[in-house]
């Protein structure tokens, strides 16, 4: 599963190509922020069975967050207009797209969160292959279409538990258990934060210098 540095990696790509005028430290600050929010339900997994990558990690939750934010800013009388201008609005949106596209999806599309809880408690992951070939024409496996009776029960908070440092296994760690930490785990990952880093730092000496 990706880590927290890279889901805070993509999230200040995010920032950086929607912030435009309104980009500088304290703006990607709050949206990197937003972004690794979502990991913090590891730590209600200690109280919680199967929180980690359901309680935040829901597409309920920035559903709910859009509507509200929604609410406000079409309001004529806005609180966060109000209180934090038209910058305020436009971290606000660009934070939500950064949860959405940093925080939540890049673990849907590697081993799965529990997208719908707590409306559907199961896991689910976006995962395939999209081939053109030249024998067997387009070949897809995002979507497998199987008869009911060869369909497996979806994994739920109940059956499926996430290792994660703060809480390794279910139940009672023994005292010697391993807790990892992962920073990365594929190539890919360590790219991306560096292509995150320089994009980012290029968009703040801009920033500085005008």
């Amino acid at each position: 599963m990706p880590s927290t540095l890279v889901h805070v990696a993509i999230g200040a790509l995010v920032g950086a190509a929607l912030l435009t005028s309104e980009f500088d430290a304290r703006a990607v600050a709050v949206v990197v922020a937003v972004t690794a929010f979502p990991d913090i339900d590891a730590f209600a997994g200690l109280v919680l069975p199967g929180a980690h990558r359901s309680l935040f990690h829901t597409l309920v939750f920035p559903t709910l967050l859009g509507g509200l934010l929604l609410y406000d800013t079409l309001r004529a009388d806005s609180f966060l207009r109000r209180r934090f201008g038209t910058r305020g609005v436009r971290i606000a949106w660009v934070s939500l797209a950064a949860l959405v596209f940093g925080g939540i999806l890049p673990d849907l599309f590697t081993n799965g969160v529990n997208a719908l809880y707590p409306a559907v408690d199961a896991f689910y992951t976006v995962d395939g292959k999209l081939l053109l070939s030249d024998q067997r024409g387009v070949v897809q496996t995002f979507i497998e279409i199987q008869p009911p009776e060869q369909s497996k029960p979806r994994p739920s908070t109940q059956t499926l538990h996430y290792s994660t440092p703060v809480d390794p296994s279910p139940g009672n760690e023994p005292e010697n258990v391993e807790r990892v930490a992962p920073v990365f785990q594929a190539g890919w990952e360590l790219m991306l934060v560096l292509v995150s880093v320089v994009v980012v730092g290029v968009r703040l000496w801009d920033a500085r210098r005008r």
